[in-house]
């Protein structure tokens, strides 16, 4: 009971300080050089040796074979712990770490993304196509 005084002085100092902490979503900070986020894909570079499948310790990538020497992928970021691995052990560059990790979604489903050859007769496009 003795120390309650202390306490309201405490409280009400506190009331007038500055924040220590960061206003995150309304302040963004600089993100880190190397920072480990979404991993992206390049149909135009795979070769399909499956090495990023077989050095994934999540099992969060597949890749298909759409045509003769023609890949796309499928990346489950649901089940992606951002290491990399599929990137370094990759010979052609296909998969790249990008810095984007702001990748919360309510629906587990959002985070398939489908990443569709650019050479496929049916999608010129090479955007990602997310299910919903």
């Amino acid at each position: 009971m003795r120390f309650s005084g202390r306490v309201i002085f405490e409280a009400l100092g506190s009331l007038f300080k500055k924040p220590n902490t960061v206003l995150y979503p309304a302040q963004k900070v600089p993100k880190a050089p190397r920072l480990r986020g979404r991993i992206v894909f390049d149909a135009s570079k795979c070769i399909g040796c499956m090495m990023c499948v077989k050095d994934c310790p999540a099992r969060a990538i597949a890749i298909n074979k759409v045509g003769d020497k023609q890949f796309d992928c499928v990346m489950h970021l649901e089940r992606c712990v951002y290491c990399g691995q599929c990137a370094d052990s990759c010979m052609k560059k296909a998969l790249e770490v990008t810095p984007e990790f702001e990748l919360a979604q309510l629906d587990k489903s959002k985070l398939t993304v489908h990443y569709k050859n650019p050479n496929e007769q049916n999608n010129p496009q090479s955007e990602p196509e997310i299910k919903a």
